[in-house]
């Protein structure tokens, strides 16, 4: 077995630049940290698969990785701990790093495929909010996560892994321009929601019937929230209640209620 054991060979170099922005755009490629990022990767995306790097120990460990990256004849190069510490952006890679072709979606396509529930983040900065976002848009059923103004790169390696594979899982579209967005939005039939604590009560929302209709979420900043003139684009703007002492609720944790009550209705309303 030969072990890739220089940890400032160009090769590991290379790899370790991917933490950076301005590598992943201009190789198009991103890095991917543990094994259950790389397991995802393997059953939903095989083909964005460029390099697979383990540690003898971590290739042993996971014998379904070992298959499936067998099925999708993806060979793997064997590195020391030290060697895969030096590409990852985490402490604790836990054996496995891969490097794996962007694949984002267009907003074309996006809408074109008729969704019934969008999730549209607009200048969303935090990289563990996005990735929650992403994270609970797969849970709910949404048919896409579409980014928008100057919101976190997707393939930052923070988002990555607060999706937790979930990237792989639905569509997800970058650098689209809000107003564009929207228009897509509402010409393929989607009512664009706007979650703000400007908005109306969600509850009353619920109770009028509106969020079983094919529904865009839009989420703003996690600090000013959205322009006015986002809000304008909006069909309705809505607030979730706070029934605590609380005094709001994290972006992420907003996000991910709204697109279940999304969720819950259109289940319903289908069921009925």
């Amino acid at each position: 077995m030969i072990v890739l054991e220089n940890p400032r060979s160009p090769r590991v170099r290379a790899v370790a630049k991917l933490t950076k922005r301005s590598a992943r755009t201009e190789t198009g490629l991103f890095l991917l940290e543990g094994p259950q990022a790389v397991r995802e990767a393997l059953t939903y995306r095989p083909e964005a698969i460029v390099e697979l790097f383990a540690t003898p120990t971590g290739w042993e460990r996971h014998s379904d990785i070992r298959a499936k990256s067998s099925d999708a004849r993806i060979t793997v190069e064997h590195v020391t701990e030290y060697v895969l510490n030096a590409m990852a952006d985490t402490v604790t890679p836990q054996g496995l790093v891969a490097v794996v072709r962007q694949t984002p979606t267009s907003v074309r396509d996006i809408f074109a495929a008729s969704p019934r529930l969008v999730a549209i983040c607009e200048e969303v900065r935090d990289p563990g909010n996005l990735g929650t976002i992403i994270r609970a848009a797969d849970a709910a059923g949404a048919d896409a996560v579409v980014l928008t103004g100057r919101t976190v790169d997707p393939y930052n390696p923070k988002v990555v892994r607060a999706t937790t594979g979930s990237l792989f899982h639905l569509p997800v579209s970058i650098g689209g321009d809000l107003s564009d967005v929207i228009d897509r939005a509402h010409d393929a039939g989607l009512r664009i929601l706007a979650a703000d604590v400007k908005g109306d009560d969600l509850l009353q929302a619920r109770a009028d019937g509106l969020l079983a209709e094919p529904t865009a979420w839009l989420f703003g900043n996690e600090a000013r929230g959205l322009e006015d003139a986002s809000l304008d684009l909006a069909d309705r703007v809505l607030k979730l209640p706070i029934f605590g002492r609380a005094e709001s609720l994290n972006l992420a944790t907003a996000a991910s209620v709204c697109l279940y009550e999304s969720a819950f209705a259109q289940r319903a309303a289908s069921q009925g």
